[in-house]
């Protein structure tokens, strides 16, 4: 099916004349300052990469090419009016910059069930890995399998012009795009269910696909994992699996290879492994108090206590945010609306009460507001999901929707190879005391 390719390619040929267009009349152009506090601390803030599909604000929030979740669960199509967006419809605005119809989702649906067939040796490398590897090890690994049979590679290796680059990558980031709900359910089927697996189900959606293979079956699991897929799906260029995938994509590798490099990021503790960590803190938290439904005050208590010893709160506290993450928002709005007391949620919800508070009193924590990962797990847990290590597999299912889409912009435009520059410690300490110096002269003028 070529209507969402055509689509795509009428909007990019636009873009792209006018990505020419300022790169050649405007390339000199200085976007700002770098400080050596941005470079040593993980180059954050730093306007140093092109992403079309989505756009993180401090203080509002992710946008989807301009659109709000609360905007994006109003306007994309649903499966029914009173349920969560689709995530194919999520991926069209991402790949074409308007919000779809019923039928355009309806037709990616369609697409991704005709290209979901995973081969037998993806499978066969998956059995390979011991049982109890973790999941994200499989997973990462399943995907570099995948490279196997990369046209974007076989094209390559032909000589293929640059300029249709992205027409064989966009093949690869579809197919693999539509393949990793069968090879996620898999690996979940396999470690937490004796390898008792499902088959897919093609009349289903994509991510009520991944539902039925592992195992949930219900309306309302396949409800949660479209939202679920919906808010994780990107979050702008220069987080860890999104700059990955992008930095590897950007020495012309497959998409197989590039997406693996952003699985491996993911799986970091202060990345997608973050959502484990909430679950594992709370359940310390519960254990140690010897209630589940501990009251405020113990809760605090047992912040401070985890403060004094030196660790995080996990599921707190961003990279760039500085208020309340709306994706935590909207997962909570969903409990609200179909969970009734559920005793982990309830606690999820004290938390936020409680933790910003204390977090905000220390006077070291930029931001002490909670971030998606804090209450994601207790709803995947509250549906039956409540195997933890495989949370972060989820998160990179989902996650593929952007940093996929993203790849395919990047071989339209022809990014080039990324390759800033690095300096070692003692050019940061001329650079310091050439600034002191100046400093000093100049008090000195005064």
């Amino acid at each position: 099916m070529e209507y969402i390719k055509n689509r795509f390619y009428e909007k990019a040929t636009k873009d792209l004349a006018e990505f020419q267009r300022i790169r050649k009349e405007y390339g000199d152009v200085v976007l700002g300052q770098v400080t050596i506090d941005q470079v040593l601390s993980g180059m954050k803030g730093i306007p140093a990469l092109l992403t079309e599909t989505s756009k993180l604000d401090a203080n509002e929030g992710i946008r989807f090419r301009g659109y709000s979740l609360p905007e994006l669960q109003q306007k994309l199509p649903k499966m029914d009016p009173d349920g969560e967006p689709l995530p194919e419809g999520l991926f069209y605005l991402m790949m074409v910059g308007e919000i779809p119809d019923k039928e355009d989702v309806i037709n990616i649906s369609k697409d991704w069930a005709t290209r979901a067939h995973v081969p037998q040796h993806v499978f066969d490398v998956i059995d390979a890995l011991p049982k109890n590897s973790r999941p994200m090890t499989q997973f990462s690994t399943a995907i570099l399998s995948m490279a196997y049979d990369s046209v974007f590679q076989k094209a390559y290796r032909a000589g293929i012009n640059k300029k249709f680059y992205w027409d064989f990558m966009y093949e690869d980031v579809m197919t693999l795009i539509a393949r990793l709900p069968r090879i996620a359910a898999y690996i979940y089927r396999r470690i937490y269910h004796n390898g008792h697996h499902i088959e897919p189900n093609p009349n289903l959606d994509w991510a009520g696909n991944l539902a039925h293979m592992m195992g949930h079956d219900s309306v309302e699991v396949k409800r949660l994992l479209r939202l679920y897929m919906v808010i994780h799906a990107d979050h702008e260029g220069g987080n860890v699996s999104a700059h990955a995938t992008h930095l590897v994509g950007s020495a012309l590798s497959n998409a197989a290879y590039s997406f693996a490099a952003g699985m491996v990021g993911l799986a970091g503790p202060l990345h997608g492994f973050a959502n484990q960590e909430v679950m594992s803190w709370i359940e310390e938290m519960i254990e140690q108090i010897g209630t589940d439904e501990p009251s405020d005050s113990q809760i605090a208590n047992y912040i401070e206590q985890t403060l004094i010893q030196g660790r995080v709160v996990p599921g707190y506290g961003h990279a760039v945010l500085r208020i309340t993450d709306p994706r935590f928002t909207v997962q909570q709005v969903f409990a609200e609306k179909y969970i009734k007391n559920d005793k982990l949620i309830n606690t999820v919800n004290a938390i936020y009460r409680v933790a910003p508070p204390i977090l905000e009193g220390t006077g070291k924590i930029k931001n002490p507001w909670p971030n998606v990962d804090a209450i994601s797990g207790a709803l995947l847990n509250h549906y039956g999901i409540t195997e933890s290590s495989f949370y972060t597999v989820l998160f990179g299912v989902s996650r593929s929707l952007g940093v996929l889409s993203s790849l395919v912009f990047d071989r339209f435009y022809g990014l080039p190879i990324e390759r800033p520059s690095s300096f070692p410690l003692s050019w940061f300490a001329e650079k310091a005391k050439a600034a002191e110096d100046a400093k000093k002269k100049a008090e000195a003028n005064k």
